[in-house]
């Protein structure tokens, strides 16, 4: 089994996967890591006018105000809202931790079913939480305090919105019965893609140029949503806002 040796060296550090502040600080950890690149170019790109063509909103600037208070509410969020609850699920359900690692086409197939029901499932909530006024004006309002997307508004939410998406993020792999390895891959994978959405740069390698026939949006269908609103509710793939009639390439 390919995923054998990795998940052996995995087991030998069981204690911090069972660790009831361990889903909190590896949300929280992962996601900062996966800021960093982007913070380092945007840095870059002040100085260095060729990165800047990849900007999707070229006019605009990443303040180190609003750098301070997408840190302030993210780190909020994790520690108000996110460890407690993580804390409560540790003492109701056990982490379960089984000696074999998947197989990799196993892993490979669930971790892309995954993203699939979630994809889904965030192109309802976000959906719902658009054309409800009540539900915009309470609870996702928040994230769309800027219509410029950078790599840290990527969690600039309320608490209802971050605890929500949180929930489908960790109920998915559930549904679908996957290994706490295929759980870690998703939730990293997850991670990486949203923030890559929200980075404000359309780079030659990013992921939707990897995907064929304009299947998959990437950061520039998410920019314009932040531009316009009413438009590419769906987080990654492209396929229900074509079906709901709400897909927009900005053309």
């Amino acid at each position: 089994m390919l995923l054998q040796p990795l998940w052996t060296v995995v087991l030998e550090h069981a204690s911090i996967l069972r660790s009831p502040v361990f889903p909190a600080l590896f949300s929280l950890s992962a996601y900062l890591c996966c800021c960093a690149p982007y913070l380092l170019l945007e840095l870059l790109s002040r100085r260095w006018a060729p990165l800047r063509r990849y900007k999707l909103q070229p006019q605009s600037r990443v303040s180190w105000a609003s750098v301070r208070s997408c840190l302030v509410l993210t780190l909020s969020n994790h520690v108000l809202f996110i460890l407690p609850l993580t804390v409560l699920h540790w003492y109701l359900r056990p982490v379960h931790l089984p000696a074999e690692a998947p197989p990799l086409l196993q892993l490979l197939t669930q971790v892309f079913g995954c993203l699939l029901l979630f994809d889904l499932q965030s192109f309802t909530w976000h959906l719902l939480h658009h054309r409800v006024p009540w539900l915009y004006r309470n609870f996702h309002k928040v994230h769309h305090t800027f219509t410029s997307t950078s790599a840290l508004t990527t969690e600039f939410s309320g608490a209802w919105e971050m605890l929500s998406l949180g929930l489908f993020a960790a109920a998915t792999p559930a549904l679908l019965g996957c290994h706490p390895l295929t759980e870690l891959s998703f939730f990293l994978l997850n991670i990486w893609l949203s923030v890559e959405d929200h980075c404000g740069y359309d780079l030659p390698w990013a992921t939707h140029r990897l995907v064929p026939l304009g299947l998959y949006g990437g950061a520039r269908h998410h920019d314009l949503h932040h531009l316009k609103s009413n438009v590419n509710y769906a987080p990654y793939f492209t396929h229900w806002d074509r079906l709901a009639g709400t897909l927009w390439t900005g053309h």
